[in-house]
């Protein structure tokens, strides 16, 4: 299931003029790499105000939504009005989820969902993306900064993947270290759903999620591992201590492999991903990101 290279963005079916880009939130199908279909949502943001103005000094704030979630759910709609506050934002339903095609591969060629929206996100004039993800998301934007960019590394190897699906500051939220891991009873419901026909069926008709029945193969590159890849890029850590998923050895891996780049936000009394995350929160995540250069 791992992409071999970076994915491609086919255009916008929906094209915005120059007096409604700004005003008009936008939706479309977007086309991965690989040929599936995303629904994506573009909207300008709170702070927009002038529509002749161009969006390239504003921010935008790109959300992956973490494992049964869509760009429909009223989490992930909080999520995107917090941010609206301190840019433009884009959300979109991963594959296998909502109205997306495809099968969900739990976080492999997620990373391809992904590239797509950062990509149009870029089409519409915005010149510092920053990608916030959560849970099953939290590990995609990490493996997606550590495999597209402009950057080279240290080495002199350039980065995979297509200069415009590359992001400028990374927010991870809940996420994993390592895969596999089982150590929580949640997480071992998690990978009955993903791994038993009956679990994916659960997950079909229960959750709107399709799943793919196929393992990964090979296994793709781990959160903890690409997090040294994404450097110069700024990354922000976010984790609850009362994650009912994930305990905290998962950030402090994650933290640690990221060096000075990175930072950690060991959230008090948090639970995980998006439903724990308080309006406060949000905010300060918005704030980070909107401070943020590229």
């Amino acid at each position: 299931m791992s992409p071999g290279t970076a994915g491609h963005v086919a255009r916008s079916t929906v094209r915005p003029n120059s007096e409604t880009i700004r005003r008009t939130p936008l939706r479309t199908f977007l086309h991965t790499d690989d040929g599936v279909t995303i629904d994506s949502v573009y909207e300008p943001g709170a702070l927009v105000y002038d529509a002749s103005r161009s969006p390239s000094g504003d921010p935008v704030f790109v959300v992956a939504h973490g494992f049964t979630g869509d760009v429909d759910k009223p989490h992930v709609r909080r999520v995107a009005e917090a941010f609206a506050q301190y840019g433009a934002v884009v959300t979109f339903s991963f594959r296998g989820h909502g109205a997306s095609g495809g099968r969900s591969t739990v976080g492999d060629r997620e990373v391809l969902d992904l590239a797509a929206a950062v990509a149009w996100a870029r089409e519409q004039g915005h010149a510092r993306v920053v990608t916030v993800g959560f849970s099953m998301g939290g590990s995609v934007v990490l493996r997606h900064a550590a495999l597209y960019g402009s950057q080279a590394h240290a080495d002199g190897r350039r980065r995979e993947g297509r200069t415009e699906a590359h992001t400028d500051a990374v927010v991870s939220v809940s996420a994993p270290a390592r895969w596999y891991y089982r150590g929580t009873a949640p997480m071992r419901k998690l990978h009955w759903l993903v791994t038993r026909p009956e679990g994916r069926l659960v997950g079909r008709y229960g959750l709107n999620t399709r799943i793919e029945r196929r393992g990964w193969d090979p296994v793709p590159l781990s959160p903890v591992e690409a997090v040294p890849r994404i450097a110069p890029t700024p990354l922000l850590v976010v984790h609850g201590d009362r994650d009912g998923y994930f305990p905290v050895d998962h950030p402090r891996m994650l933290a640690e492999a990221a060096g000075d780049h990175g930072e950690l936000w060991l959230e008090p009394g948090m639970g995980h991903a998006e439903h724990a995350a308080a309006d406060d929160l949000l905010a300060r995540i918005g704030r980070w990101g909107n401070s943020q250069d590229g």
